[in-house]
């Protein structure tokens, strides 16, 4: 057993350097926008993967807190249960809850296909079938409307047959100053061909976050880096003279964990009997045989210390992560979420300093950043804790897209935060 996980991370980690030596910018051929569409507004559609919602003030991001106080500051914003990468990114840009869109976890398994989906492996990563919802910048396509994006989650994919029109494959190979400077080209292009809807992604701070923890040195160096690319990727869009919002956001937060004592996988789990699809928070258990299910729990719940395991059934209402709201069928038979500050560590892997996929409601810690200002946008307003689903709907609605899908999210929560 222990071969075959050594196996499986080696291919991991092999396809994730693969993926990252691609750093050609895509550009969709022969796409327009309309007349109309070239009368609206632009958003831009920032996250800062892994800003607790405390780190500007913590570390004193003078640009973001000054940007903040000239539009809208909410105290936090609440991630979509797992508090991980891969499913809150693609919660954000489809208004809808993981267990709905699809992308359950950064690594899952699919009963259906009876394949694994991973994060680091391409192949997924580009393969839209994996992907539900109708992402923002599907939504404009459809609309002829132009989009760009730097890295967002599911942009490499032709989810719906549709990628965006300006787009890059996920790579750590292009330097901030490269990032800001097709930024700037992608905003003065003629007005025919200037996406309005540009998502940008910062993957600096979740690294810092992870290796040194988020009270470290290195932690903060990483935020004040990314504050200082996010005044110049303002300056840049204030230079165009254009009708630009900009929308800053995260994903999750962080939490210096217990590297010293992690959990192993708990007694009870026979892995000839069922699919492991990661390590990670939560952890999962696929039934190869459905009788399998509720033996191996009772042992679970008789051995419970630093972790609680559910019955996909009895998940928490408030994670909207169960049996009833599993839209694809890709949540565990079994899902176990340990005790905050513990994580598993069943493949021996080196642990990080700090971790997340904590119960969002519950570990204050893993709550994320919300900002927004621009012409849009009230100006010097505190906004209460909100849910990251309600963030589709604005920004559908600032661009002025249409869309009669059913999401999760609603249009009030944040209608307050917008100018009459």
């Amino acid at each position: 057993m222990s071969k075959f996980f050594l196996s499986f991370l080696f291919f991991l980690s092999a396809t994730y350097c693969f993926a990252q030596d691609d750093t050609t910018q895509y550009i969709v051929p022969n796409r327009y926008n309309s007349e109309e569409q070239q009368k609206k507004p632009y958003v831009i559609l920032i996250s800062v993967d892994g800003f607790r919602y405390d780190y500007a003030q913590k570390f004193n991001a003078v640009n973001i807190l000054k940007l903040a106080k000239n539009g809208v500051a909410a105290k936090s914003m609440t991630p979509s249960f797992p508090s991980l990468t891969f499913p809150n990114h693609y919660t954000i840009v489809t208004g809808e809850y993981p267990s709905q869109h699809g992308l359950t976890s950064n690594r899952f398994y699919d009963r259906v296909r009876k394949q694994r989906y991973s994060m680091s492996n391409k192949e997924n990563v580009h393969d839209g079938s994996w992907y539900g919802g109708v992402p923002l910048w599907v939504l404009a396509e459809q609309q002829h409307m132009l989009s760009a994006s730097f890295y967002w989650v599911g942009a490499e994919a032709d989810i719906k047959g549709v990628r965006p029109t300006y787009y890059y494959n996920y790579s750590e190979k292009i330097p901030i100053e490269k990032r800001v400077e097709v930024f700037k080209e992608w905003l003065t292009l003629p007005a025919e061909k200037r996406p309005h809807l540009i998502c940008f992604y910062f993957p600096e701070v979740d690294h810092a976050g992870h290796d040194f923890g988020p009270d470290s040195k290195e932690n903060e160096n990483a935020v004040l880096l990314v504050d200082s690319a996010i005044a110049k990727l303002q300056a840049a869009a204030a230079s165009t003279g254009l009708n630009v919002n900009f929308v800053l956001v995260a994903d999750h937060g962080m939490l210096k964990v217990n590297k010293a004592n992690p959990l192993q996988l708990p007694a009870g789990v026979d892995t000839s009997k069922f699919i492991i699809s990661t390590d990670q928070l939560p952890l999962a258990l696929y039934a190869k045989d459905q009788k399998d299910i509720l033996p191996t729990y009772r042992l679970l719940k008789q051995h419970e210390k630093n972790f609680t395991a559910y019955l996909k059934k009895d998940i928490p209402k408030r994670w909207h992560y169960n049996k009833k709201s599993d839209k694809l069928n890709r949540i565990g038979d079994i899902v176990i979420v340990s005790d905050p500050p513990y994580v598993f560590n069943i493949f021996n892997r080196r642990i990080s300093t700090g971790w997340h996929g904590f119960d969002p409601t519950r570990v204050k810690e893993m709550g994320a950043i919300f900002y927004a200002w621009g012409p849009a946008f009230k100006q010097g307003l505190s906004f209460p804790t909100f849910d990251n689903i309600h963030v589709y709907p604005m920004v559908a609605n600032l661009l002025g897209l249409n869309y009669n899908h059913t999401i999760n999210g609603k249009a009030r929560v944040l209608k307050k935060i917008l100018k009459d």
